[in-house]
């Protein structure tokens, strides 16, 4: 992991350089861009290990970099925006990008974050195959499809493996930091909101199919299967 090359998409220099500098002395390498644009000519040609992507960027914003890079690509994206909002979170996690941070932020918990991000896109902690059904609700791992009937359902990465989490372990009551350790990889307590807007997006795209239950002041838990239509 040390010596892999992190690119930082970032328009205000200070915040670039700090940035920068913490990731160095974990031992990355880094490229620094102000520039949405420039950003995806660099992940073309160099093919970073991850990008720390900026929301407000002056050419490109950061949602519109994050989609045309998960045109072609998986490359990990921790995205930065400058507001506490949900609506920001969930843009961003709808584009897919994996994982987010507030400003301001500490740096030990970007480059804690850096690190959880890789060693998941490693696949330590990837389902890597098999299928889980929960009535209409058909996860493959191989495919990284998920299914609703014969309707395909478009998930990020992670709302796919949090959905996969829990369907693995249903009935069992997940708290959000075991589901942010077994799916965001995080061995320090991470910010719990991050399983929230997932949960919130997966039960927006599934609809009624959507097997999560809340467990107030604990987590979440896949429940029983409804009967599958004849």
């Amino acid at each position: 992991m040390a010596g892999e090359t992190i690119l930082v998409v970032e328009d205000e220099q200070a915040i670039a350089s700090f940035v920068s500098a913490y990731l160095r002395k974990d031992g990355f390498n880094v490229q620094m861009t102000a520039s949405g644009r420039e950003a995806l000519t660099i992940v073309g040609t160099d093919a970073p290990a991850l990008v720390v992507l900026d929301l407000m960027l002056p050419d490109l914003d950061g949602l519109e970099v994050c989609r045309r890079i998960r045109e072609t690509s998986t490359l990990p994206v921790l995205m930065l925006t400058a507001r506490d909002d949900d609506l920001d979170k969930i843009a961003g996690l709808e584009v897919g990008a994996d994982d987010y941070l507030t400003k301001p932020f500490n740096p030990r918990e970007l480059v804690a974050r850096v690190r959880a991000i890789l060693r998941r896109s490693a696949g330590k902690t990837k389902p890597d195959g098999g299928v889980l059904t929960h009535g209409d609700l058909v996860l493959d791992a191989g495919r990284r499809e998920c299914r609703v009937g014969d309707q395909e359902i478009r998930l990020a990465p992670k709302e796919f493996d949090l959905l996969w989490e829990l369907l693995d372990h249903k009935g069992l009551v997940l708290t959000r930091d075991q589901l942010l350790e077994r799916v965001w990889g995080y061995t320090f307590a991470g910010d719990t909101r991050t399983v929230d807007v997932h949960v919130r997006q997966l039960r927006r795209k599934l609809g009624d199919a959507a097997p999560i239950v809340t467990v107030w002041g604990i987590g979440y838990k896949a429940g029983p299967a409804p009967a599958v239509a004849e």
